[in-house]
This record gives C-alpha cells, structure tokens and sequence, in this order.
C-alpha cells in the first residue's frame, strides 16, 4: 500500500479569529490530497470527464485531534484503504512535524453526466487497486 504525501502551507485565509485553521478548511486540504494522490497515479479529472465519469465524496468523518496555525507547513497523506467497482475508500490524514492534527475516512464514488452512480473504468480500478491492502488468505491445515 503507498502512502501519498502531499505538502499544503497555511495562510492568513484559512485560519478564523481565533488563529487556528477553520475547520472547513480542512476539507479543501483533503481534497487537494485526494486529487495530487489521484494526479499521480496518472488519473486525471478532465480525462475523466471526457469518458462522462467523475468522482464525488459520498460519506466522510473527520477527527479533529489538533489545531493548525498561520504559516505551518502541513503533509496531507492518503492512504487506499479499498476499491470496488464504484466505491473508492481512503484514509486521510494530516500532520504537522509528524504529529497528526485530523484525520478523515473517506468514501468515494464514481457518477456518471445525471449524477448516478457508475462503475470506475476498469483501468483506474486496476491502478487504485495496485495501490489497496491485499487481503491476506489462511492456510487451513
């Protein structure tokens, strides 16, 4: 399983009153994480679109752990927990020095033009499964 690292810096627009990253930000970090990991496995959003398919998050819990600040130099990590024919399931997390700030389980699925769910083209299956956990089989003896 790879683990994809993707650098974000904090600026003054990300943060609220208080100093401290808006936790809706995190959202977008995970999404820029999600979409660098997606960018170099060589699946592209336009290319998808092409073919009529795009992704969209459809469930996703967040754990807030520890608060980030203007300037910080974050690492947003993505992990392929599973694939299936249409269901992609990450982790994601965020560190700051090596020490995690949020984490996030993430559920993605591909949809077709109308916004139904459809099946991921078999050669971005193929390449975010060579990036899952393989299943361990038993030896029954």
């Amino acid at each position: 399983m790879t683990e994809h690292r993707f650098p974000v810096r904090i600026y003054y627009e990300d943060t609220d009153f208080s100093g401290n990253v808006y936790h809706a930000a995190y959202l977008k970090f995970f999404e820029r994480g999600r979409t660098e990991f997606l960018r170099d496995l060589g699946v592209h959003h336009a290319e998808l679109a092409k073919d009529g398919v795009a992704f969209a998050v459809r469930a996703m819990d967040i754990q807030f752990d520890g608060a980030a600040h203007i300037d910080d130099l974050l690492d947003v990590l993505t992990t392929v927990e599973a694939v299936t024919g249409a269901r992609l399931s990450l982790k994601q997390t965020i560190l700051r020095d090596g020490v995690v700030l949020t984490r996030a389980s993430v559920m993605v699925v591909a949809i077709n033009a109308q916004g139904a769910a459809t099946r991921m083209p078999k050669a971005i299956r193929d390449k975010l499964a060579s990036d899952a956990p393989q299943s361990k089989s038993t030896a029954s003896g």
